[in-house]
């Protein structure tokens, strides 16, 4: 017998924020956070860590804290784009994961 279990993040969606976001003025902002579950199966069982809240554009994906400062990607202004199949990438990487060449 044997089980598969394991630690796994979960995004939870808080609440609605009311102002508009700062990068593209729509109002689809939500405080979001990720927490981390025990899970037994790949079912989510006992939270184990409590994320810090941050903000998300659910229109132009920026990620922001509570105080209004960016992080992540979006402190360049725009994710980096391959050359070759013109996908988003994160800046850091050095090869498309979706064509696999390099960047």
């Amino acid at each position: 017998m044997f089980f598969i279990a394991g630690v796994q993040p979960r995004t939870v969606r808080i609440e609605k924020h009311t102002q508009p976001c700062s990068s593209c003025e729509h109002f689809d902002v939500y405080l979001k956070r990720v927490d981390h579950y025990i899970s037994l199966f790949f079912i989510p069982l006992i939270r184990i860590k409590r994320g810090v809240p941050f903000l998300v554009c659910e229109n132009c994906g920026i990620q922001q804290d509570q105080q209004g400062s960016t992080f992540g990607w979006a402190e360049t202004g725009k994710p980096q784009k391959c050359g070759y199949c013109g996908r988003s990438v994160e800046p850091d990487f050095s090869y498309c994961p979706y064509c696999g060449r390099s960047l």
